[in-house]
């Protein structure tokens, strides 16, 4: 990834659309190479420029947002989905990341905030916001054993992965080091064949470590 992540913009509100481009265009290391209406249009301008991330709006017409993330998870997986919508609803966010975006904002977040996410997405982190986070946490139920041989504490910290929580953090809430943490990671990682933190929340929502 180069020091600038290249974004396209996709809403059907022409109005919140020309207005994200307008914030983006204020963000240092962030530039902004197209704007879609629709799922559609997403598809086609990944397909023909060089994109880092997508900023991804759910309701759309023609192809809406979650099947717009299928279609560029399937055939362009190195470009990330953030999605950034006024649904926070358990259904829209589950839907999301199954279809494999790597982070959710409500369009309540401001400019510091979708700068920091546009750049952690590119960069391979996940990233909600905290009103997500919390819809995430209260939906989730007790991760069952897993297939792959996880251990009880690396299913633990993948369900906490996909509430959205950072390693620090991980490790303040399970009375752990964070080098302790980052084993865990690193052994879950390797038995779910796992590249980044955002393959490893849709693999804890497809098994049902994680559930919304």
């Amino acid at each position: 990834m180069s020091d600038v992540v290249r974004v396209v913009v996709a809403d059907d509100q022409q109005v919140v659309r020309e207005g994200l481009v307008a914030l983006l265009g204020l963000i240092d290391g962030v530039e902004v190479v197209g704007a879609a209406a629709h799922g559609g249009e997403v598809v086609e301008l990944v397909g023909n420029r060089d994109v880092d991330v997508v900023l991804m709006d759910l309701k759309m017409p023609v192809m809406d947002g979650v099947q717009a993330t299928a279609r560029l998870a399937a055939e362009c997986p190195e470009v990330a989905v953030l999605v950034l919508t006024t649904y926070a609803d358990d259904a829209s966010i589950a839907q999301a990341l199954k279809a494999g975006a790597r982070g959710y904002l409500t369009k309540d977040a401001g400019r510091v905030e979708i700068g920091a996410a546009l750049k952690a997405t590119a960069a391979g982190q996940s990233t909600f916001d905290a009103e997500v986070s919390r819809r995430l946490v209260a939906g989730l139920s007790p991760a069952p054993t897993s297939s792959d041989g996880l251990t009880a504490r690396e299913t633990e910290v993948l369900r906490l992965i996909a509430q959205g929580l950072s390693n620090p953090e991980i490790a303040a809430l399970l009375f752990i080091g964070e080098a302790t943490v980052k084993t865990h990671i690193n052994n879950t990682f390797a038995k779910i064949g796992a590249r980044h933190r955002a393959e490893a929340v849709r693999y804890a929502y497809r098994h049902g470590i994680a559930e919304a």
